[in-house]
């Protein structure tokens, strides 16, 4: 199975662009849309080194790149607004949480949080990702080769956001199409009417499997997030939108972390080692691979009001990107950025944003990855390795980037 992430292709013109034709004052910067979708991190480096607040025609946005930028632009939500009305994540899915601000963003936060809080985590979901883990491993155990992406990862990531959502009578495989053509949707800037379909006919297809859960979740309701707001009281717009914005991002991250890290820990069998004799920790590996690669690699933002920064001056409505997995890169706090280092300290990353926006589903993440899905595998599948007869694993995606498919084997050689 191939896994499209971030597709950037076609010549349309964008359809629900709030920004177009404004620019800041900040430097031109021309990329090819191909070869940043392959592999952002060689102009990424070079956007820090040279232009680190840069207009990228492209894309439509400025591009801010280095983490201390950031880290301080993220809090400013006066200027850097995720209030955005006009944006395609507005458009496409409904008006959610993420793209609020102020008190709008915290009422909704309010109700939404305590379903994936870290205390929740640990009384209720983390029991529950262990048990759909061992259950997964149980499928394939025997087999003795798999593609990583679909047959574990997606499925991993993919059963225990149904559990989470509360879309518990879907299959993780639509969830994990749902999602996929959602992010393609919101990071469509280049306009392709046909990856706009593929996310409209997602989120109907949503709000069909909401339609068909709510009733029983009325009557009897669980720790789900659909049950949590519904009972709450929220809107079922807004229920809606936020459920959609959970399977946007609450699928793909976790998916991409897993299979990537995999990969990345076979790829380098000294760092293995270092884990499975206990002198790091898999949360060491979760957080360092996504420093390095990081599986959301951007946030975008609307100019609220004039404004200058960085020797840059910035005009309402504009588009700004804030550039993560740059960020995660800055060699100002990451010596050999590059290079995937499980003793490094992570501390500085931004994998998770900064801010009044910081992602909700932190704690979910770092418990299905770092403590169940990594050690797991690792335990049950002795002498895993990568598959030396399959070509070498590729990835795909600036907005979002993930390995495309990941063939290990396991016992006998």
């Amino acid at each position: 199975m191939f896994y499209f992430r971030s597709v950037m292709v076609g010549s349309h013109q964008p359809l629900y662009l709030c920004n177009a034709g404004l620019m800041s004052s900040a430097s031109v910067i021309n990329i090819d849309p191909a070869a940043f979708w392959q592999d952002p991190y060689p102009i990424l480096a070079q956007m820090r080194d040279s232009a680190p607040i840069c207009y990228v025609p492209e894309l439509g946005a400025t591009l801010i790149t280095r983490r201390d930028d950031i880290h301080t632009c993220e809090k400013n939500v006066d200027v850097f607004s995720s209030d955005q009305p006009g944006g395609l994540m507005n458009v496409l899915m409904g008006h959610n949480m993420m793209r609020k601000d102020g008190d709008a963003h915290r009422k909704e936060r309010f109700v939404y949080y305590p379903t994936i809080s870290p205390r929740k985590v640990e009384q209720i979901w983390s029991e529950l990702f262990l048990n759909l883990t061992n259950t997964i491993l149980d499928e394939f155990a025997q087999s003795g080769s798999i593609d990583l992406v679909p047959g574990y990862a997606t499925a991993t990531s993919g059963e225990a956001l149904k559990a989470i959502t509360g879309l518990t009578q879907v299959r993780f495989e639509d969830l994990d199409a749902w999602s996929q053509a959602m992010i393609d949707g919101i990071a469509n800037y280049t306009g392709d009417p046909d990856i706009e379909a593929r996310c409209l006919a997602a989120t109907k297809d949503i709000d069909q499997a909401i339609d068909q859960r709510l009733p029983q979740l009325l009557q009897q309701s669980d720790a789900s997030l659909l049950s949590v707001m519904t009972h709450a009281g929220m809107p079922d717009e807004m229920v809606r939108a936020n459920i959609k914005l959970t399977i946007s991002g609450g699928q793909n991250e976790p998916r991409d972390a897993i299979a990537g890290a995999i990969w990345a820990l076979l790829k380098h069998p000294e760092q293995l080692e270092l884990v499975e004799t206990g002198k790091v920790s898999w949360q060491q590996v979760f957080e360092e691979y996504c420093r390095w690669i990081a599986p959301i690699g951007m946030s975008p933002r609307r100019v609220a009001a004039e404004h200058s920064y960085g020797g840059v001056d910035f005009e309402p409505d504009e588009r700004v990107f804030f550039m993560f997995s740059s960020a995660n890169r800055d060699e100002s706090y990451f010596k050999d950025s590059d290079l995937f280092n499980v003793t490094r300290d992570t501390s500085a990353a931004l994998t998770f944003g900064a801010g009044p926006h910081f992602c909700a589903g932190a704690a979910a993440s770092r418990s299905l990855v770092g403590d169940v899905a990594l050690p797991r595998i690792f335990e049950r599948l002795d002498r895993l390795r990568l598959d030396a007869d399959a070509p070498p694993v590729q990835f795909g995606g600036w907005a979002f980037r993930g390995p495309l498919s990941v063939p290990v084997c396991w016992g006998e050689a």
